[in-house]
C-alpha cells in the first residue's frame, strides 16, 4: 500500500503546477492533502476510481484538508472533537479494516510565536486523539505538522532557534508523541541523512540551495513499523512550497 502526503499551498494553484500529474504518475491507495484553501467544488477535480473527503476551513481561501482514497474505508471523521479546533479544516480520519489514517495540517505558531500558547493547547488535544484511536487499532499520521524535530531536519538551526516551527516547545511536543509509541518513519528508516527537507521558504533562492525543513512526516504506531518498506522524500516535485512525501506499508 503507497500514501502520499502533500502540502499543496492551495489545491488549485498546485493544479496549474502540475498536481495531476504527480498524482496519476503515482496512483496512490490514499493521497492526502493539506492547505488546500478552497472549499469542495470550487474547483472540478475529476479522479476517477478515487472517493473524495473534504475538511474546509470556515474562512475562505484558508487552511483546509481533503484525502483521496482508492480504498474505501469502514468510517470517516473530521476534527478531533474538541471544538475549539474544529473552525480551520485542519483533520481528517479514515478507518479501514487493519489501522486508523489521520491527515493533519498543525497550526502554525507564526512570527514571533504570536500563536504559540494555541498551537500548545492544539498538540495537547491532537496527541489525545491520537492515543485514544490507538486505543481501537494503529494509526498513521500524515500530513505538514509545522515543526522540525531536531537539529539534522533543518538547514540552519542555530539561525532558527526559537523560530516558530523550531521553538523548543513545538520540538519537545513533537519527542512527547512519539514517546507515546510512535515512530517518525522517515527517521526510523534513515537515522543519520542530511539535507533531507520538505519545505523551502521561497525567498532566498532557499530551494536552490536546498536550505529547507523536514515538516512533513509520516508518523505510525510503533506496532506497525515493521510493515514500512519505505518513507520517500520526492524532493524534486514542483508546484508547492512543500514537496510530497510517501508511505509505502506492507499490508
Amino acid at each position: 500500500m503507497n500514501i502520499i502526503s502533500w502540502n499543496v499551498n492551495g489545491l488549485r494553484a498546485c493544479i496549474n503546477k502540475g498536481f495531476l500529474g504527480f498524482f496519476k504518475e503515482r496512483m496512490a491507495d490514499v493521497f492526502c492533502i493539506q492547505e488546500t484553501k478552497m472549499q469542495q467544488g470550487q474547483a472540478e477535480i475529476n479522479l476517477p476510481n478515487y472517493k473524495q473527503y473534504w475538511n474546509s476551513a470556515n474562512k475562505k481561501g484558508y487552511s483546509g484538508t481533503a484525502i483521496f482514497t482508492k480504498i474505501e474505508p469502514i468510517s470517516v471523521s473530521y476534527d478531533i472533537n474538541v471544538d475549539e479546533h474544529s473552525q480551520e479544516g485542519r483533520v481528517i480520519t479514515l478507518e479501514f479494516k487493519d489501522f486508523y489514517i489521520v491527515n493533519c495540517y498543525t497550526p502554525n505558531s507564526k512570527r514571533g510565536l504570536t500563536r504559540l500558547d494555541y498551537r500548545m493547547k492544539w498538540e495537547d488535544d491532537f496527541r489525545k486523539y491520537l492515543l485514544m484511536l490507538d486505543k481501537k487499532k494503529p494509526v498513521v499520521l500524515c500530513g505538514d505538522l509545522n515543526v522540525a524535530h531536531n537539529e539534522i531536519d533543518l538547514k540552519n538551526p542555530a539561525s532558527n532557534h526559537k523560530n516558530a516551527g523550531f521553538s523548543d516547545e513545538e520540538r519537545s511536543k513533537m519527542t512527547q508523541l512519539l514517546s507515546c509509541g510512535f515512530i517518525d518513519t522517515f527517521r526510523y528508516l534513515y537515522p543519520s541523512r542530511k539535507s533531507a527537507y520538505t519545505w523551502w521558504s521561497y525567498m532566498f533562492n532557499a530551494r536552490a540551495n536546498n536550505a529547507g525543513w523536514r515538516i512533513d512526516y509520516f508518523i505510525v504506531s510503533d506496532r506497525l513499523k515493521e510493515k514500512v518498506k519505505d518513507s520517500i522524500i520526492h524532493g524534486k516535485i514542483m508546484g508547492s512550497d512543500h514537496c510530497p512525501v510517501e508511505l509505502i506499508l506492507e499490508v
